[in-house]
């Protein structure tokens, strides 16, 4: 009995990183975000463990009343398949929500020249963008210019949607099911295991949970050394665009 539940951990922590590692779902979204939204590193790896520790909770919950309920595993196996298209749907549509809206901000953001006429008469030119905020200081006796996003009631909105862009992924994520863990927890569940229904839902959400947050450290050092300037005003754009092809590689290719 010890034996069979040493298996059967060592290959949920398996099937919990190979799971992981070939679902692109489980780690792009965050590592878009994060370059996106100019995310620490810090705030970049609380956020991953959040959504994936609610993303495992769910179908550990779920497989819990499954098991307590005496629901067959197929039955629970469907339940899982329905949230997964709901998330898989999700992910897409806030994908293309989010390229719209980093297409539309891309092109406001694109480069261009203000002139200012001084009271002596001489004109001069500044390029700047919209996006950003900058000040534009005049010599003495004149005005301080504010442009772009200095209005106070833009840059509320701006925190706002800083805000709620984590909670969309964190839903997102508990809402997306573990397929394998339910029918890898039902095995100790029939032997009447306690010990070992709670240790191979630890030990997979434990595995799932570190190797997303590896993925996306290890994507974090290496973006940081690409040169992004040149896209740097379509970062948002890139980001939404990668996170609906995430969902539709799960809805398309089963991912």
């Amino acid at each position: 009995m010890a034996s069979d539940l040493n298996i059967l951990i060592g290959t949920a922590a398996a099937i919990g990183f190979v799971h992981t590692l070939f679902g692109p779902d489980h780690y792009l979204p965050f590592i878009v975000m994060s370059k996106a939204r100019n995310w620490s590193l810090k705030k970049t790896s609380l956020i991953t463990i959040l959504c994936g520790v609610g993303h495992v909770l769910g179908s550990i919950l779920l497989g819990a009343i499954g098991i307590a309920a005496g629901i067959a595993v197929t039955s629970l196996e469907g339940v899982e398949g329905t949230r997964g298209d709901i998330a898989a749907w999700s992910l897409i549509a806030f994908g293309f929500v989010y390229l719209a809206w980093g297409l539309k901000r891309a092109w406001k953001n694109q480069p261009h020249t203000h002139a200012h006429a001084h009271i002596d008469g001489s004109v001069h030119e500044h390029d700047h963008v919209h996006v950003k905020d900058h000040t534009h200081v005049h010599e003495e006796g004149q005005e301080l210019h504010l442009e772009g996003d200095s209005c106070i009631s833009k840059s509320s909105k701006k925190a706002e949607r800083k805000k709620m862009t984590p909670w969309v992924l964190f839903v997102i994520f508990v809402l997306g099911p573990c397929e394998p863990l339910i029918p890898i927890l039902m095995y100790p569940a029939a032997q009447s295991s306690v010990w070992g229904v709670v240790m191979v839902a630890l030990v997979f959400g434990l595995v799932t949970v570190l190797t997303m947050t590896g993925m996306v450290l290890l994507a974090f050092a290496g973006i940081s050394f690409l040169p992004m300037e040149k896209i740097e005003r379509f970062t948002h754009a890139i980001a939404g665009g990668t996170i609906a092809l995430s969902g539709m590689a799960i809805v398309f290719l089963g991912l």
